[in-house]
């Protein structure tokens, strides 16, 4: 089966400034994947290249089979979107911006939109430029996906919404992978509630691939080992490779540790300890990233 979204060698430049490096990518279908970077590591730049609202500077991206510069109706409609910046037309009421949307595709569901506007509390009556920002977000969601697409673009989804907002559209999304046999991009900062929905990870720092990972192998990756001395007072630093970060106090230390199971045993022998494993989410992975390589 033909990859969702391809990307080789692709960059993109904004005069002296490079946006994204020469990536390559590989998304297949009925993934969900956690796009994280911080601001300005070309998460954005991207998720435009894929959608066709930028043209790269080199290389190739390819969209639902197609270049992305070249999607034609057939393509676009089967994609939704929901950039940080939503652009709408404020004369109209909500519902009238719906039915405006609507009208523009064969399978638009009004029964989702229904439900989308009483779980994320959406007034159908609002005039679009009377919205607070968390609204126009709302709105922006719910015309990104009433019209069942293939190909789902979310760039910060949730930085605008209130906390009850915030975990009904979650649990919209969860209820969607169910539904609809679509992909889903997702960039976001908070990393603790995309974590709940994403099997994929990429990760980006100033334009360049830090990280393209199912989310559970950078879980296996790495991991927090808890230790405990059965035969005197731990050394203060521990020097094995493996180690990524550590803090020691006397009889009890805590190593966040790389690919170091094989590792375990001897380091028990060697320094008499116990050792409890813990796991780490991905709010703690992600540091780590910015600082290895992919």
């Amino acid at each position: 089966m033909n990859p969702i979204v391809e990307t080789k060698r692709l960059t993109k430049t904004y005069g002296p400034k490079i946006a994204l490096n020469e990536l390559d990518l590989t998304i297949d279908r009925q993934r969900v994947v956690g796009l994280i970077g911080q601001n300005g590591s070309g998460k954005t730049t991207l998720l435009a290249l894929v959608a066709g609202t930028a043209i790269a500077s080199e290389g190739m991206c390819r969209t639902l089979g197609t270049d992305s510069a070249r999607l034609e109706d057939d393509a676009l409609s089967r994609i939704g979107v929901v950039f940080q910046e939503n652009r709408f037309l404020d004369w109209m009421r909500v519902d009238e911006h719906l039915a405006y949307f609507g009208s523009f595709y064969k399978n638009w569901d009004v029964a989702r939109q229904a439900s989308l506007l009483e779980d994320l509390d959406l007034d159908p009556k609002a005039k679009v430029g009377h919205l607070s920002g968390g609204d126009v977000q709302k709105l922006g969601i719910i015309t990104a996906v009433c019209h069942h697409p293939k190909l789902l673009l979310l760039d910060e989804p949730v930085s605008s919404l209130d906390p009850i907002a915030r975990e009904s559209l979650l649990k919209f999304i969860m209820r969607l992978l169910d539904e609809d046999d679509v992909t889903i991009i997702v960039s976001s900062h908070a990393l603790m509630d995309i974590e709940r929905l994403v099997d994929w990870v990429i990760c980006l720092d100033q334009g360049n691939l830090k990280a393209n990972s199912p989310l559970d192998v950078l879980q296996e990756r790495f991991a927090e080992w808890r230790l405990t001395s059965t035969n005197g007072v731990l050394p203060e630093t521990f020097r094995e490779g493996y180690i990524r970060q550590q803090m020691s106090s006397g009889r009890q230390a805590n190593l966040i540790v790389e690919n170091a199971d094989h590792q375990l045993a001897m380091f028990r022998e060697k320094y008499h300890v116990d050792v409890t494993i813990g796991r780490l989410n991905l709010e703690r992975i992600y540091p780590l990233l910015l600082k290895s390589r992919p």
